[in-house]
């Protein structure tokens, strides 16, 4: 039976080897947890042997505490202060969940859009919203979101691949009228691109994944949920407009329990497809954002056991089966990475595939989502049962001609990432819009 514990007890425990901290009136143990909290270990630190509720609340929905291990939760807090440093309006907390905001004046919604930058009527291109986000985000957000694995060689391919493939126009075609629209696992969006699943939107702007719910309605285009988002999965799908529609993204739990549980709440929420991530057995080793954390050396590494709550690195071919027992939302395994797997997902009957490397920030050294999507588009080409499954591509993806080439190569559609966490940070709801 777990104990009230007196907030003197909880401040004892404030350092990396023996962290405790106040979470909404609980206390956690997240020794164990530092070294693969996604956020890095400094801001969990930053609060040891103390009450993080509100930066906590800032870019974490309340129940995301539900992944942590069973015995992290160590029971209720009595007794003491030692929040006044702590609370939503203070300076110090202002910067740890985010840039400088104000209210948009006139705007009934009360949403918050950045202070200073560029006009968002200047911005021609994805790279330009890249620019105004680092002008307006704060330096920690930036290291998350921009950082990919090792010494990031996968993460520039990704972009500069795509400039590698020339284009071979036709002319004298009549192109009065030209339909972008497209159909993704059979629903409508308005061009072929649906908008990824990011962790933790919050860094980039307060509203997070509900402004993107929001924003991709707007554009007529399909939001995919993260497993960890900023909001909860009732508030993302609150904002949802009724003839919307949102995808589910799932990392895969090693309590198999809770990953049925989060795979039934996503389709009673009413979300209409789910896509598991199968790139991430342990958390990839991102050390631009390690640096701007000051992650120490000896937390940097992960462990099998200790990212095992978040991620399961026993997931196999087997566990499909598992998984269409527990849904009936359409099952389309993201990470993708030779033409080899691809088979064997259309051997197993999945709905469909992403060509995706975690947008470099797994495995430092693959190739580029073109090469492969070019591979698997072979060794898929004559195999019976071969419409039946989708391919979609992601990574590096920043201009139109980008998704033409990958529908020229076979993809259905293309999944867009980072660049609408930079309009998200640079503009809120209007920049991921636009």
């Amino acid at each position: 039976m777990r104990r009230t514990i007196p907030f003197a007890e909880v401040a004892q425990h404030n350092c990396a080897g023996d962290c405790w901290v106040v979470i909404h009136g609980r206390v956690y143990d997240l020794t164990e947890f530092l070294g693969v909290h996604p956020g890095g270990s400094e801001i969990i630190l930053k609060y040891a042997g103390g009450d993080a509720s509100a930066a906590f609340a800032g870019v974490h929905p309340p129940d995301i505490v539900a992944m942590l291990a069973d015995n992290a939760f160590l029971g209720e807090v009595s007794g003491g202060d030692g929040r006044a440093s702590l609370e939503p309006d203070s300076q110090e907390n202002k910067k740890s969940v985010g840039s400088d905001f104000r209210v948009r004046k006139g705007d009934s919604t009360g949403e918050e859009v950045p202070a200073t930058g560029p006009s968002i009527k200047k911005m021609l291109r994805l790279a330009d919203f890249e620019e105004a986000a680092i002008s307006r985000m704060p330096r920690e957000a930036l290291g998350y979101i921009t950082s990919g694995a090792n010494d990031e060689i996968t993460l520039r391919e990704n972009r500069v691949a795509w400039n590698r493939l020339w284009l071979r126009p036709r002319v004298l075609v009549d192109v009065t009228s030209v339909d972008a629209s497209s159909r993704i696992l059979g629903f409508k969006s308005s061009m072929p691109v649906y908008i990824s699943a990011t962790a933790v939107n919050g860094l980039a702007h307060p509203g997070g994944e509900v402004l993107v719910t929001r924003a991709a309605h707007a554009a007529g285009v399909i939001h995919m949920l993260p497993t960890l988002s900023s909001r909860t999965l009732e508030e993302m799908t609150a904002a949802r407009h009724p003839d919307q529609v949102q995808f589910y993204q799932l990392y895969v739990s090693s309590d198999r329990q809770r990953a049925a549980d989060m795979v039934r709440c996503a389709e009673v929420a009413g979300c209409k497809a789910l896509f598991i991530t199968v790139d991430v057995p342990v958390p990839g080793r991102r050390e631009t954002d390690m640096r701007c954390k000051g992650v120490a050396a000896t937390l940097a590494g992960t462990t099998v056991a200790s990212s095992a709550t978040f991620y399961d690195p026993k997931l196999s071919w087997a566990d499909i089966a598992w998984f269409r027992s527990i849904t009936t939302m359409p099952i389309v395994l993201k990470g993708i990475q030779a033409g080899e797997d691809a088979v064997q997902a259309l051997h197993l009957g999945v709905d469909g595939i992403v060509v995706s490397n975690h947008g470099g920030r797994q495995l430092d050294g693959t190739r580029s989502t073109v090469q492969v999507l070019a591979e698997v588009m072979e060794a898929l080409r004559s195999l019976p049962g071969r419409s039946k499954m989708e391919v979609f591509v992601d990574g590096g993806i920043r201009r139109g001609t980008d998704i033409f080439k990958a529908l020229a190569l076979g993809a259905k559609a293309v999944g867009i990432g980072r660049p609408v966490l930079y309009g998200l940070g640079a503009f809120g709801q209007d920049g991921v819009e636009q």
